[in-house]
């Protein structure tokens, strides 16, 4: 957003001689300046001083060049103030920083400097390495690498109602995503701006990580964010997870990401209280970022292509890490045969399921795995609904206390899924249309049949969830395999 910004070339060239750089926000520099008019008062030095905050500091001094455009210091690289220099044709040819009176003594080739104050003090920040300045100054200066169409609001417009006005948002404000931002955003992922991430449906567009990255700061991420949403939008733009087919359905779901791996305590998502809901901004942004992507590049706006009658919260972005440190179950990646080493090539994974909000098991009576598993087949029947077999996926999200009672019986996954397998056969009989009063059901050419809940691998379980109680969780899912959406997974590369 904004006008293209040229790189600010306006460098003031350096004199031969000392240079030195202060500011007077700085107690070291305000302590060296009788230092430098010594320096200046000298026939045989020639010193020229840049003050990046106040023309007029160091007071003693004639002819201080102004760098309050932090031009100089962003182009010679000045990381702590003050700094001397020495330059020879134009080049500097060495530099210290901070005073130190031994020090600048030798530098200078002068002795008695500054006798009557402190002989070290050390130095402070540049203000060209301000983190609140450095973004910009970066856009200044620097060589813009980004590509995307500028848009430039009228100086009387609010950047936050303007980007509604544009469609941009999800119906919530979105951080207006100025060259700044962006190229602040691209520092979080070693790939080039103009690498081709997906083609994004519903409009089958090419997307690139500067695009994404654009997205990804209107929807409130941190830069360390940006490889996890890059790898949701390659899972999301796969032929299995089917996105373009999600968003056609007049269903409730979404895509639902759940995150594996060091990646995920490095940027402090959550996995433990309230973990599908409110209140961290790395869950909930980088799953409204993939939405934001499939919204702003892909065309999949509600009421076009987005065609669900309701909706649900992962229409939005619902995005949570696997709980792992004390999981029974094994990483759910794992289950795709993507590792999570959190080697320099693989911080992660991200598996993406199509699904929509949760429904609550509730069990703090049982104490052995077979009860709590009836409990929990009990509620993944209602999936969908309590007839309908076969067709929907679902995501269980077993809570930490539940957790410890399959951990404490040895139960993994894979002993889990096939208990809850068994206990999900269903009596055709019962399902079929009309069968309890109820006209819903499948058609009763199925009549005699023993038929399972979910598809296989249609029932997906990671561990995730607070301490502080016995629940677990369903999350319904949409038709699964060929026909709808298979969770899909990727590795996050950094």
């Amino acid at each position: 957003m904004g006008t293209a910004t040229k790189p600010d070339k306006s460098t003031p060239a350096p004199s031969d001689g000392l240079v030195a750089v202060v500011k007077k926000d700085c107690p070291t520099c305000v302590h060296v300046a009788v230092v430098l008019a010594q320096l200046s008062a000298a026939d045989d030095v020639q010193l020229t001083v840049y003050s990046q905050d106040e023309p007029s500091f160091p007071a003693d001094l004639e002819d201080v060049v102004d760098d309050t455009s932090l031009a100089f210091s962003w182009h010679n690289n000045i990381e702590t103030v003050p700094t001397l220099m020495r330059f020879e044709q134009g080049k500097e040819v060495e530099r210290i920083v901070g005073w130190e009176r031994s020090q600048w003594e030798e530098f200078t080739g002068r002795n008695g400097l500054g006798p009557d104050i402190a002989g070290y003090r050390p130095g402070c920040g540049s203000l060209s390495v301000d983190p609140l300045l450095v973004d910009e100054l970066n856009v200044r200066f620097g060589a813009s690498v980004l590509r995307s169409r500028r848009v430039e609001f009228a100086s009387a417009e609010d950047p936050f109602e303007a980007t509604f006005d544009r469609g941009w948002t999800d119906g919530l404000p979105v951080v207006p995503p100025t060259e700044a931002r962006v190229m602040a955003m691209l520092a979080g992922t070693t790939r080039a701006p103009d690498d081709i991430v997906a083609t994004i449906p519903p409009d089958l567009v090419e997307v690139t990580v500067e695009q994404i990255a654009a997205n990804a700061v209107m929807a409130g991420c941190k830069p360390e964010y940006l490889p996890v949403v890059l790898a949701a939008v390659e899972a999301a733009c796969t032929d299995e997870f089917n996105m373009h087919g999600l968003l056609a359905t007049t269903y409730f779901s979404g895509p639902i990401i759940v995150v594996n791996g060091p990646v995920a305590h490095r940027i402090g998502m959550n996995s433990t209280n309230n973990v599908l809901g409110q209140g961290n901004r790395a869950n909930l942004t980088i799953g409204r970022a993939l939405q934001l992507v499939v919204r702003n590049l892909g065309g999949g706006r509600p009421g076009g292509i987005d065609m669900a009658l309701m909706g649900a919260p992962s229409k939005l972005g619902l995005c949570f890490a696997e709980r792992e440190a004390d999981s029974p179950f094994a990483p759910l990646a794992g289950e795709f045969g993507v590792e999570t080493s959190g080697d320099s090539t693989n911080v992660g994974a991200v598996t993406l399921f199509a699904g929509q909000g949760p429904t609550g098991i509730i069990d703090q009576i049982s104490r052995g795995p077979e009860s709590l598993a009836r409990s929990m087949a009990g509620v993944l029947m209602a999936t969908g609904h309590p007839k309908l077999v076969i067709g929907f996926d679902a995501m269980l999200v077993v809570g930490p206390e539940h957790g410890r009672i399959f951990t404490e019986a040895g139960w993994d996954r894979a002993r889990l899924l096939a208990e809850l397998e068994a206990l999900l056969i269903r009596d055709s009989d019962e399902l079929i249309q009309g069968a309890g009063g109820i006209d819903e059901g499948i058609p009763a050419a199925f009549a005699g049949a023993q038929l399972p809940k979910f598809r296989p691998g249609g029932l997906q379980i990671v561990h995730a969830g607070g301490d502080a109680g016995l629940f677990s969780a369903v999350l319904g899912g949409w038709v699964g395999g060929d026909k709808g959406s298979t969770p899909t997974c990727r590795p996050i590369t950094p």
